[in-house]
């Protein structure tokens, strides 16, 4: 079965890095779409969708980014390893979330409808 375990989460000053780390397992992902999600705290609810981040396919090409973090963050994948990663740069306090990691077979829209999920890694900006 699919299973993706994302690290890298913790605490930082605003302006400050982190590198998001997902491990994926259990199949071949080479059709798969891959992202980054976020749920920031308070913003719980049956039915809200977390926030979208960033995506990519899993063979390389396009990537996708949230207005939010265009120029900021940057997704990436290491064939080698099975690993997506999410590197974010200058920090804000709102970017303040537990991340997710995410897969989906390519079709339709990267902005939705994920098929598997990790637990998530939590990453707190401090002002």
């Amino acid at each position: 079965q699919v299973q993706l375990v994302e690290s890298g989460g913790g605490l930082v000053q605003a302006g400050g890095s982190l590198r998001l780390s997902c491990a994926a397992s259990g199949r071949t992902f080479s059709s798969y779409i891959m992202g980054w999600f976020r749920q920031a705290p308070g913003k719980e609810a049956p039915g809200k969708e977390r926030e979208f981040v960033a995506a990519m396919h899993w063979s390389g090409g396009s990537t996708i980014y949230a207005d939010s973090v265009k120029g900021r963050f940057t997704i990436s994948i290491d064939n080698a390893k099975n690993t997506v990663y999410l590197q974010m740069n200058s920090l804000l306090p709102e970017d303040t979330a537990v991340y997710y990691c995410a897969a989906k077979v390519s079709r339709g829209s990267w902005y939705r409808l994920y098929d598997y999920w990790g637990q998530g890694t939590q990453v707190t900006v401090s002002s």
